[in-house]
Parts: C-alpha cells; structure tokens; sequence
C-alpha cells in the first residue's frame, strides 16, 4: 500500500499564472510556510520553505477568480516530480504540490479590488469535481480531484460550472 497526500496551510507568493490549453486550464502559484523557533540560547529564527503549487480545471478557475497574492489559504493535494530540459540544455528537477482541495482561510478583502487575505468566518473550500461550487456560507464536503491527465472531449463541462 502507499500513500501521496500533501497538506499545506500558508500565504500565497504571487496571483496565480494561468495557462488556458485547448480543452484544459491550470493555475501556478507559489505558498510560503513558515515555521518559527528558538535554539538554546538563541534569538527567534523563522524558516520558511517556498512551494510550488499547481491546480487543474474549476480549481484552477477558482484560484484565478478568488487567490491573490498575501492570501492566506488551506492546500491539500499531491506530490509531483518533473523534470525538463532548460534553455542552455541543463536538466532541471522540479517538485509541485498538484492540488486536490484548495480552501481559503483569513479575513475577506474590505473592496473587489484589493488585494486579498482570504475569507474569514468560516472557510470557503473549492474542490475539483463534478459537485460545483460550495458557497462561504454551506460547508464544503470533500470531493476526488481530476488529475491532468483525463481525456477532456467526453467531460461535459455543463456540471463544472460554478452557478
């Protein structure tokens, strides 16, 4: 048996690039974890490890409406290892968390076009399937993700929309 689960709870780096194919949409961005102790007879150190984060079809359509950067947000998904060639022919390695569930924590921003922090009382969580869209104030149930890999000409996109 094995097992590849991933959760994350940090601040987003960047808004989230997009990148529309012919029958898919993905989202990239950047988390920041933090973690913050003291060695023996030291000074307050905080270490924080960046992540790459990379979600797929309505999660990646939610992330383009709702994520921003400074957001503060929940990620549960994958780990995934890839690697490519460079423009010098280098090989680079990269990991990604592909993301299962994304769920936005914090407080919600004071106008539409500032910058967010999230939402705030109660968790908004966005989930890829065919369930839809689970409003801030329902609480979201879990649902299995799509990986990138499904065949998109049979999907009826009718069920993914967000309304």
């Amino acid at each position: 048996m094995s097992f590849n689960k991933v959760i994350l709870v940090g601040n987003v780096g960047k808004d989230p690039e997009i990148r529309r194919f012919e029958n898919n949409i993905k989202a990239s961005f950047s988390l920041a974890t933090s973690e913050t102790y003291t060695p023996k007879g030291g000074d307050k150190v905080t270490q924080t490890e960046w992540h790459n984060i990379v979600a797929w079809r309505r999660l990646a359509e939610l992330s383009e409406n709702y994520i921003r950067k400074g957001s503060q947000i929940l990620v549960e998904g994958k780990l995934r290892y890839r690697s490519y060639d460079d423009r010098d022919g280098n090989k680079r390695y990269v990991v990604e968390v592909e993301a299962d569930v994304i769920q936005l924590l914090g407080r919600k921003p004071d106008g539409p076009g500032q910058q967010g922090q999230g939402y705030q009382g109660g968790s908004q969580g966005y989930q890829n399937g065919n369930q839809g869209y689970t409003a801030p104030s329902q609480p979201s149930s879990p649902m299995q993700g799509e990986g990138p890999g499904e065949d998109l000409t049979t999907h009826d996109t009718a069920d993914d929309l967000p309304f």
